[in-house]
């Protein structure tokens, strides 16, 4: 299986990147038992590994992508509860419970790409610094030029001025002409 394909079930819900039990039962190919290790497991899985969404929370997960929504929530997940989230140390944890080969295999290509996003992510942090440090010196480079232009301005002004005094009429003693 590819990345891309889990990456795709991957959400950003209360600021962590998380995924959904029913998806992650669908890949790991435990449709019922990923809920039941869980039970068993409770004391594995505090606040910051796995929590319910919220009914808000939930129906803009539906709504963002619909269609996907059709084929894993149809058969798995009626409308009276909602799913519970994983993040990435709780989908870690979930390999402790869930023993199966392709539970084994599946939660590897999770973590991997968890860590890509993450790489991703930082990247992006990165560039998005860069671009902002840009802004800010040509922000300055912008008043800086300003300044200059402003005393070019003022230069010729004052050449002008200059030449102008020069072509007067001198006043006062003026030697006789030959």
């Amino acid at each position: 299986m590819e990345l891309t394909v889990i990456q795709e079930r991957i959400f950003e819900i209360r600021g962590q990147k998380v995924m959904l039990d029913y998806d992650l039962a669908a890949l790991y190919d435990v449709e019922t038992a990923l809920n039941q290790a869980v039970k068993r497991n409770q004391k594995r899985f505090p606040d910051d590994f796995m929590f319910r969404l919220s009914a808000a929370e939930w129906e803009a997960i539906q709504q963002m992508n619909s269609s996907q929504f059709v084929m894993s929530s149809g058969k798995h997940r009626g409308a009276r509860y909602q799913p519970y989230a994983f993040t990435e140390h709780g989908v870690t944890m979930l390999a402790s419970v869930l023993k199966s080969e392709k539970a084994v295999e599946m939660n590897i290509l999770i973590v991997r790409a968890f860590i890509h996003l993450r790489r991703f992510a930082l990247q992006y942090r990165d560039l998005s610094e860069q671009i902002q440090a840009l802004k800010e010196q040509l922000g300055s480079h912008d008043i800086q030029l300003g300044r200059i232009y402003d005393t070019i301005e003022r230069m010729l002004d004052d050449q002008t001025e200059l030449k102008s005094w020069q072509k007067r009429e001198p006043i006062g003693f003026k030697p006789p002409k030959k």
